[in-house]
């Protein structure tokens, strides 16, 4: 073994590194199991001024109604399924349909990303008697889980000319009053 160097360590030093192991094993064992419970209550908060704040498990968005959209960004073409933003508004208490009007619609729509990055929507633009602006929450992309990179869940909207709302790995949606 020609070039290489055998380092003899004295056996105090060898021993004083078993507390620094077992802290080390400690530390991954730990945060393991946070990754676990975060992967099992992986979904969205729902929140802001006037809606019931609950959050929406991975579960609890795959009972409600979906639907299929095809959308192109950055020249990747795919079918993403999900939930209807508006339904999961309405389910939450946000005025629709005839109750927006007035006051209301001065309302908006935050949609925020694990990373920070936020985006807004009017909350008429997203009611169908409005604006009827197509907002899917998507959780699946081709039939398949979104990926890390994107999920577990994004916001698809297919008819905008830049994806610039398509919010990645999205952790909250809150609805808000615009300031007076």
């Amino acid at each position: 073994m020609r070039g290489m160097t055998i380092v003899r360590m004295p056996r105090h030093r060898v021993i004083a590194l078993g507390p620094l192991v077992i802290w080390l094993l400690a530390l991954v064992f730990a945060c393991a199991g946070a990754y676990a419970k975060e992967s099992a209550t992986a979904g969205v908060g729902i929140g802001g001024e006037i809606v019931a704040h609950e959050h929406l498990t991975l579960a609890d968005l795959a009972k409600l109604p979906h639907v299929k959209v095809h959308a192109s960004a950055h020249g990747v073409e795919g079918d993403f399924d999900g939930v209807p933003l508006i339904e999961i508004l309405r389910a939450a208490g946000a005025p629709t349909g005839e109750t927006l009007r007035g006051p209301a619609l001065a309302l908006y729509v935050r949609i925020t990303a694990a990373d920070g990055y936020r985006a807004v929507f009017a909350l008429a633009e997203l009611d169908p008697s409005t604006g009827a602006r197509e907002a899917i929450l998507a959780d699946r992309k081709d039939g398949k889980p979104l990926d890390e990179k994107d999920g577990p869940l994004r916001i698809i909207v297919p008819d905008d000319k830049r994806p610039a709302r398509w919010v990645r790995q999205v952790t909250a949606i809150d609805v808000l009053r615009a300031p007076e």
